[in-house]
């Protein structure tokens, strides 16, 4: 499974000229409408397999949660189902509001 950065994460976003990936937020609700980055798709971690259809499976994924170890079982869920590009986003959010957008509220 792919690692990324949040900074990593931020500069491939800001590239017009790449894919913009999917970015599959596992959290729970309350964790979603607390802080999410912009274009975030949210499934929650314990739906994940009933809903893995609505994953797109021809483009990358990037998995995201609060620090990091929820995203990663999801990601390497995705892989064990046949996703060919899935990424996980290290540090989680809390890694995002601490190192690109320090306005976003952190718990």
């Amino acid at each position: 499974m792919q690692q990324i950065t949040a900074p990593e994460l931020a500069a491939l976003l800001a590239d017009p000229a790449r894919e913009q990936p999917l970015l599959l937020d596992v959290r729970e609700n309350w964790e979603f409408e607390t802080c999410r980055i912009a274009g975030s798709t949210q499934i929650p971690m314990n739906l994940i397999p009933v809903r893995v259809t609505e994953i797109a499976d021809d483009r990358e994924v990037v998995c995201i949660c609060h620090h990091g170890a929820r995203s990663m079982q999801v990601a390497a869920f995705l892989e064990r189902n046949g996703f060919d590009n899935v990424t996980n986003l290290t540090g989680g959010i809390h890694a995002w509001a601490v190192q690109v957008d320090p306005s976003m509220p952190t718990y």
